[in-house]
């Protein structure tokens, strides 16, 4: 699978390498021509898709990663309030309950083809449970590394299906990188946030949506007027970008929907380097919120957020805690989705989207509904806790 940085377009055939020399990620390099003519096309899960982005993609593996993927579009007019008529993408119907198991499944599938045993993460969420359950699935070895301060019912859960869990001591925005430069040498492959795997299936989110959407409207050419993403990593906004990116240039959609991505007020590198009018992300300290999954003070993919929301003419915007639980409450009591509070919001932005001009009555707006949160059951036992200069002794 070849790799091109999507900013300086340097392209290399390193399938362990997921950044440019330049410093910014890379993603699978799509060739628009391979790209199937039948859209919108039928949709049982994510694979139906991957064909839509004109990759070479894996073969879909057996285990949980063949149901990844197949969520439906639901209208929800109660959300509407006299506004934009909102429709939600719930993710949290994935088998692990979030979007996170599009690019494991993506991770794995390509792993399994290259004869490769030995995968992980670097995550205390979402994440680290998608890639421990798919790898139990499949019988690959797997290896989470966490926070030493981790909580006692997030290490929980995602010990319940069993991985090597490792406690890391030290910075644990160096630990994203510290586990690539490692996992090269110790042959895991880690299946980070924002590396190129696993953007490509997270970007089946919004080939998804769109083809759901098109079927729905009886129309080939029909698209919302705008998806509303939380963003975190800028991962998923990545995989976003690059699945409109492709049907734009495939020629089966004239021009994207708008993309907006949102963070909480309390950790927002992209959203204030949106309202700077800055090219890259500065990276800030975070402070409490109850949108913990998404409080990356330092987005690896920030830069790239950016980038897919004013190539799109979306934007980037925060939202505060109150307005968060106050949209996790609407979400639940008038629409019946019950949502973590990261998916909350984008319920909560609409409302200053509208403010601003950038949603109008009547818009077609789609909120992904990333995950309805973490569970679980089982214990912690089995975890150990390593320094983060000791990284590359304890995983050999």
């Amino acid at each position: 699978m070849h790799r091109v940085c999507w900013d300086c377009g340097d392209r290399t055939d390193d399938d362990r390498q997921v950044r440019c020399d330049c410093g910014e990620p890379l993603w699978l390099d799509g060739e628009p021509e391979p790209v199937p003519d039948d859209w919108p096309p039928r949709v049982d899960s994510m694979w139906d898709l991957v064909p839509y982005l004109g990759v070479d993609a894996p073969t879909p593996p057996s285990g949980i990663a063949s149901a990844a993927g197949g969520t439906p579009l639901v209208r929800t007019a109660p959300l509407d309030d006299g506004g934009p008529r909102i429709h939600v993408k719930p993710e949290g119907l994935n088998p692990t309950g979030s979007f996170k198991d599009r690019g494991t499944a993506f991770g794995i599938a390509a792993a399994l083809e290259r004869g490769e045993e030995h995968i992980g993460t670097v995550s205390h969420g979402n994440m680290a449970a998608s890639v421990a359950a798919h790898a139990a699935s499949v019988g690959l070895d797997c290896t989470v590394l966490v926070p030493a301060d981790i909580a006692d019912e997030r290490l929980a859960a995602i010990a319940s299906y069993d991985p090597r869990l490792l406690r890391v001591e030290g910075d644990y925005g160096k630990l994203y990188f510290e586990s690539l430069a490692v996992g090269r040498e110790t042959g895991v492959r880690f299946l980070n946030s924002d590396v190129p795997l696993r953007v490509a299936g997270q970007a089946t989110t919004a080939l998804e949506t769109l083809a759901q959407y098109a079927r729905e409207s009886a129309g080939e050419s029909a698209l919302p007027d705008a998806l509303v993403i939380p963003v975190s990593s800028g991962g998923h906004a990545s995989g976003t970008w690059q699945a409109v990116r492709t049907l734009v240039d495939a020629g089966i959609i004239d021009e994207p929907p708008r993309l907006y991505f949102v963070q909480t007020a309390a950790c927002a590198p992209i959203a204030e380097a949106y309202a700077r009018g800055d090219e890259t992300v500065t990276p800030v300290d975070a402070g409490e919120t109850i949108a913990y999954s998404i409080a990356n003070a330092n987005p690896p993919s920030g830069a790239r957020a950016l980038g897919a929301a004013r190539a799109t003419d979306g934007a980037v915007v925060a939202v505060d805690d109150d307005a968060i639980t106050h949209a996790g409450k609407r979400l639940a009591e008038s629409a019946g989705i019950a949502v973590e509070p990261a998916s909350a919001t984008t319920l909560a932005a609409v409302d200053g989207l509208v403010e601003d001009g950038e949603l109008a009555d009547g818009d077609d707006v789609v909120l992904v509904a990333t995950g309805r949160g973490f569970g679980g059951t089982g214990g912690a036992a089995g975890s150990e806790q390593v320094a983060l200069s000791a990284l590359g002794e304890a995983l050999e």
